[in-house]
């Protein structure tokens, strides 16, 4: 089946300030946010929990990237309308091999590293338990939305019209260590770097679903029924 070529590409404009807003996101957040928020607790006399605190935080995100990118949003928007049938399509057939090859390729980092459990799963496990509401509307909505926007609108997006194999190899490689490169440094261990393979699937498979699709928002419910569908694993 051909290819749709993506008809929404990105701005001067909107390709500056996301890669300004991306390199905060991915690099300056993890470690700020906590600090912010227990400065702004002091600074109001209150006290933000936990799970209010991850609820600010991705309003926030969603936000910011509604902003900056609401013109390539809506291009890629009228894409979708244009293209319905094949993104139906896209994001059926992107859910079966995601699903399927993610399950494989857990299963044999389980056996090659199985003194490494995932950090951000258990996360995610203990945030459901702390604040179920929140997080699902976090995990399943409000993270797959921000995340594809960046990594698959903005880096693999811009970046396949230079070359689509090195669009393919950023994309999954920065996708991968978004998840994984704040425990290496917190538990000052690089071998955490290594569950890095557990994300490449889901980044290869997200990023053809844009390309094969034309229109972002076909990545975007394909990730959030797939995390969807882990927490349903996490949680059962």
């Amino acid at each position: 089946m051909a290819k749709r070529k993506a008809a929404a590409y990105m701005t001067a404009g909107e390709q500056i300030a996301g890669v300004v807003f991306f390199v905060i996101y991915l690099l300056v957040l993890p470690f700020a946010t906590a600090p912010l928020f227990r400065l702004a607790g002091k600074l109001l006399g209150v006290t933000v929990s936990g799970a209010l605190q991850n609820i600010i935080y991705y309003y926030v995100l969603f936000a910011v990237t509604v902003v900056i990118f609401h013109g390539f949003l809506a291009r890629t928007s009228r894409h979708l309308a244009e293209n319905l049938g094949i993104a139906g399509k896209t994001l059926v057939i992107g859910l079966i091999g995601l699903y399927g090859l993610n399950e494989l390729v857990y299963r044999l980092t389980n056996l090659l590293m199985t003194n490494h459990t995932n950090l951000n799963d258990t996360t995610i496990s203990a945030q459901i338990d702390d604040a179920p509401h929140m997080t699902l509307l976090i995990v399943i909505f409000l993270a797959p939305f921000v995340e594809e926007v960046l990594f698959r609108g903005l880096v693999f997006g811009n970046l396949k019209h230079k070359s689509r194999g090195l669009a393919y190899l950023v994309s999954c490689a920065l996708f991968a260590l978004l998840h994984v490169w704040q425990f290496a440094v917190v538990n000052q261990d690089i071998t955490y770097f290594l569950l890095m393979v557990q994300y490449l699937v889901p980044g290869l498979v997200l990023a053809w679903a844009y390309e094969h699709s034309g229109t972002l928002w076909t990545s975007i419910g394909l990730h959030a029924a797939a995390n969807a569908l882990s927490v349903w694993t996490l949680v059962g």
